[in-house]
């Protein structure tokens, strides 16, 4: 009898450990930019939902940065795009592109981005795993590779970083 109920604890376990949860608090205190990012595992890929205020209206590089150290106030010290499989920068929708390649968030003429998408490639588990790295939102538009500047294939051309965060377990 105690087999058959350590067998149902192991698979309740597991299956609420399935889906994870991760949270990043972004901000930059100079600029007032103050967001908030979550992260959670579904059966089709990772759900990021969000919000960040203080922002000049447009479109704002988002990407993932392979290190959680944000110690630098301008989060220079978060290194590049999470790479691990060393690919070119790209969008959100390619399979040639950076794990961390998120693409861009979208903020309205209040100063406001509201984040809700679904990604693939990241994960809160395993090589690809985003834990314990920062996400960092740039000041211009993200060309997703695809603008021919020196550096599109690997910043797509985003510009300096505005804020950042380190992403947790929630």
């Amino acid at each position: 009898m105690w087999r058959i109920g350590f067998v149902v604890l192991a698979l309740v376990y597991c299956t609420s450990a399935a889906h994870q949860k991760a949270v990043a608090v972004l901000e930059n205190k100079e600029k007032a930019i103050y967001g908030k990012i979550v992260f959670e595992e579904t059966d089709h890929g990772i759900l990021i939902n969000g919000n960040i205020t203080g922002l000049k209206e447009g479109k704002h590089g988002f990407h993932i940065h392979e290190k959680g150290d944000i110690s630098d106030p301008k989060c220079l010290s978060a290194g590049g795009h999470f790479n691990p499989f060393n690919k070119h920068h790209g969008a959100p929708e390619d399979t040639d592109r950076h794990v961390g390649d998120l693409g861009n968030i979208i903020a309205d003429s209040n100063g406001i981005a509201v984040i809700s998408r679904e990604d693939k490639f990241i994960s809160l588990s395993g090589v690809t795993c985003v834990i314990g790295r920062a996400v960092v939102l740039h000041e211009n538009e993200d060309d997703l590779g695809k603008g021919g500047f020196s550096d599109s294939l690997t910043t797509g051309h985003a510009g300096g970083r505005l804020a950042c965060g380190v992403i947790g377990r929630a």
